[in-house]
């Protein structure tokens, strides 16, 4: 029973600050809606209006039919709660049955309209895929190469790999006729992220997704909503990901085209303005000075009427200015400007491992050998699962070898960005949590966030109240207080928006350090410039 959503005119604002004014759309069955926009212009927002967690200042959300299904970005896993119940949470079905058992109850009571109550949660219980939920999810773990036995297993004892193939299974099980995804994205491995486009492309309802992967967008997105953090309005595009990127671009250069045409106008008739102004006032002085000496009346009028010539055509040039269309000057956003290095050179060695093995509970990786040579730019890919962070912390030194040797080479300076962003993830206000780590006095450190976008608002929160976004650009700022000679990135990418994915891609270009990229971003893959790659997913770690 595939339906159509529709919102029309959405207003939102939290407090005095407004975040949604104005936004509208429509996602019939089979389109698949890509909403884009910097970090904090309101795209969770939306995704949550459209699901109907929270209610619109102004306007309308309805779906014509069917149910829509909202999967936040991050893992929302409970203490207590198996893997189980989770799949059944994130799908719909444990809300869906627990209607189902109420308007079982009001059957044995003979509540009025009890048996319709019933007849109506049971069929989106069943629309949900509840009846067989368990059988799938069993399937679809397999699939991802899960052990089915994690069903019973509470979700915060999953390890990182297994949380996300946990989180893309409640996508790939799900039944909502519109399924509304907030970074789906994050996380995943390129068997993943293959999977979930074919899921994406081939199911009948409609979908509204949040990303800012740009891969992913241009192999499912039909068309793509912009919202614009200034106007708090939204732009639709047609034509999927790449026609967006052509008709922006195109709309962005006529506005330059109308601005530069409106200015030299407005510039040319001001200009005008000015000088007849200045004529008519040197002709009005003329008149006065001559007015008393003069005998001839005929002279008198003569110069009276130049004045007045004057004067109407100042006025005529004034209103050709108030005619004009005013075009506004096309609007520069604020960009993160990044820059990494400024640490003195290394040996020729940044970090070798002999015979290396390392242990995280019952995995082990290795044994391996493995070089990084001074100034090499290297990629760490292989499934989730296979070892990444595990490898990546044995290199810098912050987890224990079990068996061989790790040497890092001497002046070498490490920078990190971790995955999970942990270094912003505890109870102190985010500035004495830089300052703590950076060195930095307080006045330095919020000169330096503010270039991040972390102004007084964010930088007096606690850390682990910001967003992923603002963490990630915390965790970005760190790095370029660090001056680090030897970058080592997890998934830098996760969280940010697109101009800052530019952004990065720019200033790992520009890096002159040895850097290891452990990321799933096929874009930045291909826009940054690798000496190699290290696949884990292959039989023992070779190198390609």
């Amino acid at each position: 029973m595939a339906g159509t959503l529709i919102a029309q005119n959405l207003h939102k604002a939290h407090g005095a600050a407004a975040i949604l004014a104005g936004v509208s759309l429509t996602v019939a069955p089979g389109d698949v809606l890509g909403v884009v926009g910097p970090n904090g212009a309101g795209k969770s927002t939306l995704l949550r209006l459209l699901a109907g967690l929270d209610r619109p200042d102004r306007g309308d959300v309805r779906l014509t039919a069917g149910t829509a299904g909202y999967l936040p970005q991050e893992p929302d896993r409970a203490p207590g709660e198996t893997l189980q119940h989770y799949l059944a949470r994130r799908t719909g079905v444990a809300d869906a049955d627990a209607r189902v058992q109420a308007a079982t109850a009001g059957l044995a009571t003979d509540e009025a309209g009890a048996a319709d109550r019933y007849a109506e949660a049971f069929e989106a219980w069943l629309n949900l895929g509840g009846a067989d939920l368990e059988q799938r999810a069993e399937a679809v773990l397999r699939d991802l190469g899960l052990d089915v036995k994690l069903l019973d297993l509470e979700v915060v004892a999953l390890s990182g790999g297994q949380a996300a193939r946990a989180s893309l299974a409640a996508i790939l099980l799900s039944r909502f006729d519109v399924l509304l995804l907030d970074e789906p994205t994050n996380d995943l491995d390129f068997d993943g992220l293959a999977r979930l486009e074919r899921f994406v492309a081939e199911r009948p309802g409609g979908a509204v997704i949040v990303s800012h992967d740009r891969a992913f967008l241009a192999r499912t997105v039909t068309r793509v909503l912009e919202i614009d953090e200034i106007a708090h309005t939204a732009a639709e595009y047609g034509g999927g990901w790449a026609g967006y990127l052509e008709l922006r671009a195109t709309a962005a250069r006529h506005h330059e085209e109308r601005y530069d045409t409106f200015s030299a106008q407005r510039d040319r008739l001001t200009d005008r303005a000015h000088t007849q102004r200045q004529w008519a006032d040197r002709g009005v002085r003329r008149a006065k000075a001559s007015a008393g000496g003069e005998k001839d009346k005929f002279v008198r009028n003569r110069a009276a009427e130049r004045s007045e010539k004057q004067a109407s055509k100042v006025r005529a040039s004034e209103k050709a200015i108030e005619r004009l269309e005013v075009v506004e000057k096309p609007w520069k956003r604020w960009e993160l400007q990044l820059r990494f290095g400024g640490g003195e050179r290394s040996g020729d060695v940044t970090v070798r491992l002999d015979g290396a093995e390392i242990r995280r509970g019952t995995f082990t990786l290795g044994p391996l050998d493995l070089e990084l040579a001074w100034g090499e730019r290297v990629a760490l890919v292989g499934p989730n699962g296979s070892g990444k962070t595990t490898l990546v912390e044995g290199l810098i030194g912050t987890a224990p070898l079990a068996a061989g040797t790790r040497w890092i080479g001497p002046g070498v300076r490490i920078g990190t960005l971790d995955q999970a962003r942990a270094g912003f993830d505890g109870t102190h206000t985010l500035i004495d949590a830089f300052v703590e780590q950076s060195g930095l006095q307080q006045q330095e450190a919020r000169s330096l966030l503010a270039k991040f976008g972390l102004e007084r608002d964010e930088v007096s929160r606690a850390a682990r109240s910001l967003s992923p976004g603002e963490r990630t650009r915390a965790s970005l700022a760190l790095l370029m207080a660090s001056g680090a000679n030897w970058l080592v990135l997890d998934e830098p990418t996760n969280h940010l928006d697109l101009p800052a994915i530019e952004q990065l891609e720019t200033a790992l270009d520009a890096y002159d350090g040895t850097l290891l990229l452990v990321t799933h971003d096929r874009e930045l893959l291909q826009a940054v410039k690798l000496d190699r790659t290290i696949d884990l997913g292959a039989a023992s770690a070779t190198h390609r």
